[in-house]
């Protein structure tokens, strides 16, 4: 029964706010609810009220936040005595809600792993999948199962174990388990006199389990051997057999030195598959993450003794949605809260806002320092990259394979549909972008994309031919739209068919014009402007924009649009900027004329080249001069060093340093 106020009315629920207030302010993690009770999202925190009043407050500057917290209904919090345990209480109650704000690997269930059942008195090797088990030991993930099964045959040979799947092995382990601690040396002595030997006993490759030829102390120290072989660590093993066979070779047993040797030679031929290798015995792991707009790669490098031992990939069902820190932070806590494998240092792409806290999570699993670290320079960074090139391409087999992409796309065009209330799915899509700096050079791109996808042989590009003194997207947008929807235009079959949507960069400014030329051509053509800073959607039959929401493949297609018209206008602009700055230097030359310099660029075909030409080169052509084309050289290599760049860049700088000069 509800409680009820002075007044005698039922009491008001206290807002989320309030709520909040209560919260204690000590560490431990909060989970954020819906109005069902379903969990959106878990985190952790030193100061739990500190925390997560920045949710409500809006102060948490991650673009996912927004849109959950108009989900958000309420909350539960735990509390704990550090932030390290926070870390711990996280992960495991990230894997048992499984909150759809949390980045988690998608299909993480399906990789494989190598197990070996530490808990019996014979422990046992095997390939599985299974969740995983208290008193079993899980190495890997591993890519496929192919590889899986090769490692365990590969340890098999290197070290005589059981494995799981053996009958045999299966009575002699019911045998034991059914005795007590006490009588275990009896049901050995059992085995030996009555057992019956399973095939790999036979031909020399099982230990003998099943026939009481090996004591559980000598047992153990073939887990041990072969769990440290899995980890990587070899070069111990490899001088061992080495010792082994120099020892039965002088003692003239052959039989037992070539059993060693045939277990040497496979821990070889692994050494030499290795193509990387670091300069030292470096133990590590290196992370590398590729993200797209709502979905992410991960690849895992494994150096152990400074070889490459294993890389094993994931796909994360969140992407440029989320931060990048927060991607790699996650992805971390999934897989090695799954493997026992943790070497002494983790080198990640990016710093993360916890890391000492991660440094002391793993520590514990590891039982040593382990040292979480962004690699600047040298191989370590160089191999990181190549770990990242690898997710990206995880990424694409991943798309390939699921249909990712045609799903995104079919899935976006419904939604833009539905957001701007459009008749239709918009299956051909206009936008176009003005570049400019100052109003000189003004340009206009226009890109097309068909089914959601670049349609670049739709493409088109002009010069703004109003005569400008400053910067004037209103006039330019309408100057292009009317050459583009122009009567002559849209009979034109080179300009393809009528748009179900026109895209426009830009705010309310870009719309309007926009607008009132359709109106004049007598044009309905659905249209919206797409803002810059908060990647919100002007419409011409609201005053309040449109706002996607943020991870959805709709805002990634519309983003996506945008960034192409937008790179499209820039290079034409460069372009032409180039030209006219290269021209004009050109006419600084003593010696050239219109004439000169109308040779100069028929004979090169491109500005690029004739900046990259010698003098020789320059004075070959026609009608030029040996110190005519010195002064051409010359005065080129001037231009280039006083702008700072190489001559062969083709007059331009970086995308970054034009995109910060070019307006609109």
């Amino acid at each position: 029964m509800e409680p009820l106020n002075p007044q005698g009315g039922r009491a008001p629920h206290p807002t989320l706010r309030e709520q909040v207030s209560q919260v204690p302010q000590l560490p431990g993690c909060y989970l954020w609810k819906d109005a069902t009770g379903h969990v959106l999202y878990v985190g952790k925190a030193k100061n739990l009220r500190a925390r997560m009043r920045q949710y409500i407050n809006g102060d948490d500057e991650r673009a996912k936040v927004p849109l959950m917290m108009r989900e958000v209904a309420g909350f539960d919090y735990l509390v704990v005595d550090n932030e390290h345990e926070a870390l711990v209480l996280e992960i495991n109650l990230i894997q048992q809600h499984h909150p759809p704000y949390n980045v988690a690997l998608m299909d993480d269930k399906s990789y494989p792993f190598i197990a070996v059942t530490e808990s019996d008195v014979f422990p046992a090797i095997k390939y599985t999948r299974e969740r995983h088990k208290k008193g079993t030991r899980y190495f890997g993930p591993y890519t496929d199962a192919r590889s899986a099964r090769e490692a365990i045959d590969t340890v098999r040979k290197v070290c005589p174990l059981c494995v799981a799947t053996c009958a045999e092995w299966k009575r002699a382990k019911r045998m034991l388990d059914a005795a007590a601690p006490e009588d275990r040396p009896t049901v050995i002595e059992k085995l030996a006199e009555q057992g019956r030997p399973c095939f790999d006993a036979h031909v020399g490759r099982g230990p003998g389990v099943c026939i009481g030829a090996i004591r559980p102390e000598d047992y153990a120290d073939h887990v041990a051997t072969a769990e440290g072989f899995l980890t990587g660590h070899r070069k111990d093993l490899a001088n061992l057999l080495a010792a082994e066979v120099q020892e039965a070779a002088a003692d003239l047993d052959f039989e037992r030195a070539g059993r060693y040797q045939r277990r040497l030679q496979a821990i070889e031929s692994l050494d030499k598959k290795q193509q990387v290798r670091f300069a030292g015995d470096a133990d590590c792991d290196l992370v590398g993450v590729w993200r797209e707009e709502t979905i992410a790669g991960a690849c895992i490098f494994a150096v152990r003794e400074g070889r490459m031992v294993r890389s094993v990939d994931f796909i994360l069902d969140k992407g440029m949605d989320v931060e990048e820190p927060e991607v790699v932070r996650a992805f971390l806590q999934r897989y090695y809260g799954k493997t026992s494998e943790v070497p002494p240092q983790v080198e990640v792409p990016c710093p993360l806002p916890d890391t000492e806290a991660i440094e002391g999570w793993l520590s514990e699993k590891r039982g040593g320092r382990v040292r979480v670290h962004v690699p600047k320079r040298g191989e370590r960074k160089s191999l990181l990259d190549t770990a990242t090139r690898n997710a990206r391409h995880a990424l694409m087999r991943y798309e390939l394979r699921t249909g990712y992409e045609d799903k995104r796309v079919n899935r976006a065009l419904l939604e833009l549909e539905s957001a701007l209330a459009l008749d239709d799915p918009p299956l051909r899509i206009e936008c176009f972008d003005v570049s400019t700096i100052h109003g000189q050079h003004t340009v206009a791109s226009m890109v097309v994309f068909t089914n959601g996808r670049p349609d670049k042989s739709q493409y088109r590009r002009f010069k703004v031919r109003a005569d400008l003194s400053e910067a004037n997207d209103f006039v330019s947008m309408a100057e292009v739209l009317g050459r583009r929807y122009a009567p002559e235009r849209m009979a034109d079959e080179r300009f393809g068919s009528r748009p179900d949507l026109l895209i426009l960069d830009g705010g309310k400014p870009q719309l309007t014009a926009a607008m009132n030329e359709l109106e004049d051509l007598g044009l309905d053509i659905p249209v919206c402007g797409l803002a810059k800073s908060d990647e919100e959607l002007f419409v011409p039959w609201d005053d309040t924009p449109v706002v996607l929401p943020s991870g959805s493949a709709s805002l990634y297609l519309v983003k996506r649009v945008r960034d192409e018209a937008h790179r499209f206008a820039i290079a034409y602009h460069r372009e032409l900027r180039g030209k006219a700055m290269t021209v004009s230097v050109l006419d600084e030359v003593p010696g050239v004329g219109p004439k000169r310099k109308k040779a100069l660029l028929k004979a090169f075909g491109s500005l690029k080249r004739l900046r990259a030409a010698t003098p020789d080169e320059i004075a070959a052509v026609e009608g030029v001069p040996e110190d005519v084309a010195r002064g051409v050289y010359e005065t080129l290599r001037a231009w280039d060093q006083e702008l700072g760049r190489a001559p062969d860049d083709g007059g331009v700088r970086s995308f970054a340093e034009e995109a910060a000069t070019i307006d609109g």
